[in-house]
């Protein structure tokens, strides 16, 4: 179930109430019975279970990308040759 913030436009009180999609938006303040304004908030989302990470998805004969980038060690920068022409 959905929750969503209503604010009282008298007292200023805000209250999360947990709602049916099809249930129809509150009308007044739980605190005092005034009228109330719906405010827009981010929604409460919590994915639970099998396959919301990348390691679900990962190949079990290929070593995680973590530990294969740590096996090869940080990039070494290509050696310089000694300049025979200042000789």
């Amino acid at each position: 179930m959905p929750l969503y913030e209503y604010q009282c436009t008298a007292c200023r009180e805000v209250c999360e109430v947990l709602q049916k999609a099809k249930d129809g938006p509150l009308e007044r303040c739980p605190k005092c019975g005034a009228p109330v304004i719906k405010l827009i908030s981010s929604p409460a989302i919590q994915f639970k279970g099998n396959g919301w990470y990348i390691t679900d998805y990962a190949k079990k004969n290929s070593p995680p990308a973590v530990k294969a980038e740590a096996k090869a060690g940080p990039a070494e920068a290509p050696k310089a040759k000694p300049d025979k022409s200042s000789s």
